[in-house]
């Protein structure tokens, strides 16, 4: 069962369909759990559907309210997720081994497959917004938190940070 539970049979798919979907209680606590977020307060999508016989185009926006944990701090980082989108879905391919590898091209990256009985655009909208996420949320005491533990920040430890070392080394004083 996917955490956005919005399976909808390939047989009822209609092209030009339009939905609206709003996660319910239960929805945003698994999507939450799913995502290790802090707090899903809202999630959304708004939908239009295309068919060209077994392929469904899926496309819209999706909206969420949440909290992310940051990184540094533990402390909550409210966010704001509104992200268009657009997603093919396509029958299995068929011919290949279960574990064999298969190329995508950057084309086809927003591409699902499905097994030719429905599609599961809950959980495609929920991966959807996985990957709105910002992957490293930040609080504003994160920096002086860093610091504290003794992590370096971009410029000491860049390539350049053992050049401008060695520069203070050689030059007199």
């Amino acid at each position: 069962m996917s955490d956005f539970a919005h399976r909808l049979n390939l047989a009822q798919v209609r092209d030009g369909q339009r939905l609206d979907l709003v996660a319910d209680d239960a929805e945003r606590d698994a999507v939450r759990d799913r995502l290790g977020l802090a707090r899903l307060e809202r999630f959304e999508a708004h939908v239009a559907l295309t068919r060209e016989g077994e392929r469904v185009h899926a496309e819209g926006r999706i909206r969420a309210a949440l909290e992310q944990s940051c990184v540094a701090t533990g402390e909550p980082v409210p966010a704001h997720v509104d992200e268009s989108f657009a997603i093919d879905f396509l029958p299995e391919p068929h011919g290949t081994a279960p574990d064999e590898e298969i190329e995508l091209s950057e084309a086809d990256c927003d591409v699902v497959f499905h097994d030719g009985q429905s599609i599961d655009l809950g959980e495609a909208l929920a991966d959807t917004l996985a990957l709105s996420l910002d992957p490293y949320p930040r609080a504003p005491e994160a920096d002086t938190a860093l610091r504290e533990a003794g992590v370096l920040s971009e410029e000491q430890a860049g390539p350049f940070a053992a050049l401008a070392a060695l520069k203070q080394q050689k030059s007199p004083e």
